[in-house]
């Protein structure tokens, strides 16, 4: 005898589905070698032009927020007292303000930079992600 099956309903309501379309569209892929790009520009025995440090800032930023939302989502933090570490000084960094000297300015963007060239070895040994090149 056959059972009878509960007609097909939404998994979401519209302001689910509208709000999961939004996220969605704003995500971006992860890019390791303009993450490595990044990091260079800002570890370079030159230094960045006061113009450019703005710029510098926004992409290490994300960068930072990427790396430690992939972190978070493997779980890697909670395996790896080093991620966890990584994780905690890359979310402090994130939410320093850019000093207003220059000098400063470039200390800072080198300290994230930094973090993000070391976080993102650290995924990479731990199979988080895929190294680039």
């Amino acid at each position: 005898m056959a059972r009878p099956v509960p007609p097909w309903a939404l998994p979401l309501d519209g302001d689910e589905l509208r709000s999961v379309l939004s996220a969605v569209r704003r995500w971006q892929p992860f890019d390791g070698v303009g993450l490595l790009d990044d990091v260079g520009a800002v570890l370079d025995d030159v230094v960045p032009p006061e113009e450019a440090l703005e710029d510098h800032a926004l992409r290490l930023r994300g960068h930072l927020m990427q790396l430690v939302a992939i972190a978070v989502a493997a779980e890697a933090g909670q395996k790896d007292t080093e991620t966890e570490r990584l994780i905690e000084h890359a979310r402090w960094l994130r939410a320093q303000d850019m000093p207003g000297d220059h000098h400063q300015a470039v200390g800072h963007l080198r300290r994230m930079a930094w973090s993000v060239d070391l976080l993102h070895e650290r995924l990479g040994a731990l199979k988080c992600i895929r190294e680039a090149a």
